[in-house]
C-alpha cells in the first residue's frame, strides 16, 4: 500500500486539498469493487489539527500533524492563496519536512501555484517547472534558478511533480495514479471524475501579458510600441533603431526584462491579438491574419499553433460561440 499525504498549508485553496483526497479515494473505491486490494492510505496533514482556509469559510480537520508522519511515498503540495510571499512565510515550516521527506525517497508533486512552496525547498533549482501560467512572471522574479516550463501540464523530474494552472492539476493526478496503479485503473478514473487523460499542455489557456514589472524604460517603450502597432510588420532592427540602442544591447536587455527575445514578444502580442479576434469575431482566418500583420498563411498558422497548441480553424472552433451556434 502506497502512503498519500496531502498537505494542508494555511493560504491553501480548498479544492486543491480535497480534489487529491478525491481522486486516491475514489480509485481505492473502483479498486475494491473490482475485488482487488485498496492500493493507497490517504492522509490530510498540517501544522496544526485544524486550518482553517478562505478566511474563515472553512476548516480543514487534518488527521496528522507534520511531525506524526511515519511514513509517506508521495506528498502533495496543494495550491496556495493570497500574496505569495505572505503564505510562504506563513507555511516555512513545512520546507525542512518536504525536503526530508524527499531525502528519504518520498515523491513531491506541486498543484498549480503549490509550485511556490515546492521552489522554496530548493529542490526544484536547475530543474523543470510548471505552474499556472498567470502566476509566471512572479515565479521567474522569484526563483530564477528555477526552469519554468510556461506551456507544460505536468513535469516529472526524478521523484519531483508540477503542474499546469488551475483545474489541469487533475492531469497529474490521473499520471501518477497511473504510475502507482497500471493504465486501466486511470482510464477508470477519468471517465469517472471526466477528465480527458494525456492532456500535456495548457497553451490553449494562456492569456499573454507581457512583463513590465521590470525598470528598463527603454524595452518598456518598445513593449508599448509593439502593443499599439499590432497590424504593422515590426523588425527588431527597426525597434534597436527607434529607441536609440544597439541591437545586440537592444536584445539582451529586452529578453532580460520580459523573458521573451524581441521577436518571441512581437509573436505573442499578435497572436494574442488575433485569439481574440478568433474568439468573438465573425471575420475569416485571412482577416484576423491580415490584422495581426501577418502575410504568409503557412508562417501564420504555424506561429500560432506553436503558442495555443491549436491550429487557427480549431482555435475558433473550440472558442466562439457564434460559430458554435451557426454549426
Amino acid at each position: 500500500m502506497k502512503y498519500i499525504t496531502i498537505l494542508v498549508p494555511h493560504e491553501a485553496v480548498l479544492a486543491s486539498v480535497d480534489d487529491p483526497r478525491c481522486m486516491f479515494e475514489g480509485v481505492n473505491d473502483m479498486l475494491e469493487a473490482a475485488g482487488k486490494k485498496r492500493a493507497f492510505k490517504v492522509q490530510l496533514v498540517g501544522l496544526s489539527k485544524e486550518v482553517k482556509l478562505h478566511k474563515g469559510s472553512f476548516t480543514v480537520h487534518t488527521d496528522l500533524l507534520l511531525h506524526e508522519v511515519k511514513k509517506t511515498d508521495l506528498v502533495f503540495i496543494p495550491a496556495l492563496s493570497g500574496n505569495m510571499q505572505r503564505a510562504l512565510e506563513l507555511n516555512k515550516d513545512f520546507i525542512p519536512w518536504i525536503v526530508e521527506q524527499y531525502k528519504k525517497g518520498a515523491e513531491i508533486a506541486s498543484l498549480c501555484i503549490g509550485a511556490f512552496l515546492l521552489a522554496s525547498t530548493g529542490l526544484l533549482d536547475g530543474r523543470q517547472c510548471s505552474t499556472h501560467w498567470n502566476s509566471a512572471n512572479e515565479f521567474r522574479a522569484m526563483f530564477p534558478t528555477v526552469d519554468l516550463v510556461d506551456d507544460r501540464i505536468i513535469t516529472e523530474e526524478k521523484g519531483l511533480y508540477t503542474s499546469g494552472g488551475a483545474n489541469s492539476y487533475w492531469n497529474l493526478l490521473l499520471y501518477l495514479v497511473e504510475k502507482y496503479t497500471d493504465r486501466a485503473t486511470a482510464i477508470l478514473a477519468s471517465k469517472f471524475y471526466a477528465v480527458e487523460i494525456d492532456r500535456k499542455s495548457q497553451s490553449p489557456f494562456i492569456m499573454f501579458n507581457g512583463q513590465k514589472g521590470h525598470e528598463d524604460e527603454g524595452v518598456r517603450k518598445a513593449q508599448e510600441f509593439i502593443e499599439q502597432n499590432v497590424a504593422e510588420k515590426i523588425s527588431v532592427h527597426d525597434l534597436a533603431s527607434q529607441f536609440a540602442i544597439g541591437r545586440r544591447s537592444f536584445e539582451k536587455r529586452f529578453k532580460k526584462a520580459t523573458n521573451n527575445t524581441p521577436v518571441e514578444y512581437i509573436q505573442r502580442v499578435k497572436i494574442e491579438a488575433a485569439k481574440r479576434e478568433l474568439e468573438t469575431s465573425r471575420k475569416t482566418i485571412a482577416e484576423v491574419m491580415y490584422e495581426v500583420g501577418y502575410y504568409d498563411t503557412k508562417a501564420f498558422r504555424t506561429v500560432f499553433k506553436k503558442i495555443t497548441g491549436l491550429s487557427p480553424v480549431d482555435y475558433r472552433n473550440k472558442y466562439n460561440k457564434q460559430v458554435l451556434s451557426i454549426a
